[in-house]
């Protein structure tokens, strides 16, 4: 998968691994990284299907409706790559915070949802459940930061309450942000995204 790497200024904290929106790019989301934790090491990964020239990490049916059997195919295959980056780069593969905004954040939930301990937590900004009716493995108080848009035309404030049942269920230690606005990221919840790495991340 094309990415990118920079290493940590301070060893200890986990390795961010950036998803982007639609459209996106692996640098996309560096600005948050630096943000939320400027002396983390960081992967930013660029999703390998494309939708009309646009880079997204899965197919998708129609707008909203993902497009499941490419979706699981593309998780495994997002974990999987993130093994062999961990081997490459030299960072702990037991210490990887993702970072992922709309289909980025939902690639994220989707490793959550499938693969048990591939992150030791996530901030999911503008997420929507990945699968429905499935049993997700324990999360065992895996930290979750979960930002949305009480005015979001693309996720309805009720799939995002699903997405935070979801994840409660499997033991996640879920904090919310809802901010007024639509599907854009405001500065205001990567601030509160900031507070939250901080919180559980920093010794």
């Amino acid at each position: 998968m094309k990415h990118i790497f920079k290493e940590a200024t301070e060893e200890n904290l986990p390795t961010l691994v950036l998803l982007h929106g639609t459209g996106g790019n692996e640098e996309d989301l560096l600005p948050l990284a630096d943000i939320i934790a400027p002396k983390a090491a960081v992967l930013g990964i660029r999703g390998n299907v494309l939708e009309n020239g646009m880079p997204r990490f899965f197919k998708r049916l129609s707008e909203g409706v993902f497009d499941e059997e490419d979706l699981i195919f593309r998780t495994k295959e997002l974990n999987e790559f993130l093994d062999e980056a961990a081997e490459n780069y030299h960072f702990n593969r037991e210490n990887l915070v993702a970072i992922g905004y709309s289909n980025g954040a939902n690639i994220a939930a989707s490793l959550l949802y499938h693969c048990q301990s591939s992150l030791k937590g996530a901030a999911l900004f503008h997420a929507m459940v990945p699968r429905r009716d499935v049993e997700i493995p324990s999360a065992n108080e895996v930290p979750i930061f979960i930002g949305a848009g009480k005015l979001d035309p693309l996720i309805p404030a009720k799939e995002t309450k699903k997405l935070i049942d979801d994840l409660n269920r499997a033991g996640a230690n879920v904090t919310e942000y809802w901010g007024e606005g639509g599907h854009q990221l405001t500065r205001e919840e990567v601030i509160d995204a900031k507070r939250w790495f901080e919180e559980n991340f920093i010794k």
